[in-house]
């Protein structure tokens, strides 16, 4: 059984879409198996991609604003675990990001979740989610 820090390694080198990618890859992800709180996302844009942090753009202010905690609470990963559906920036579309890419989430979402046993609440965000 691979440990959530190695899982974690092998996330955050993953290629298995780069040639799809305009800005190339970047999986970003935040997990601990301590979470008691998942959020289920999307994929990153592309200001997220820039800085490498979840959520760090404008509708990352609103989601925090509106679950009322602070940058610090929501970037600890022992409380709250970060989770898109894709893990890196799909490019832009016609009416803005594109879906997220076909090949994260059967590559590596069952295992991911796996790691989260102290789930106690999920928030799935959008409609790819």
């Amino acid at each position: 059984m691979v440990s959530l820090p190695a899982l974690l390694k092998e996330v955050r080198a993953c290629t298995l879409c780069a040639e799809n990618l305009p800005l190339g890859p970047r999986p970003i992800v935040q997990l601990h198996g301590q979470a008691k709180i998942l959020i289920a996302g999307q994929a990153p844009g592309s200001k997220v991609h820039a800085s490498g942090i979840p959520f760090d753009d404008p509708s990352g202010n609103r989601l925090r604003e509106w679950l009322g905690v602070s940058r610090e609470t929501f970037y600890d990963p022992k409380k709250i675990a970060i989770l898109p559906m894709g893990f890196c920036f799909p490019g832009t579309g016609k009416s803005g990001d594109l879906p997220p890419r076909p090949e994260c989430a059967p590559a590596w979402r069952e295992q991911l979740l796996g790691k989260l046993r102290q789930l106690e609440v999920t928030l799935v965000l959008g409609q790819y989610a």
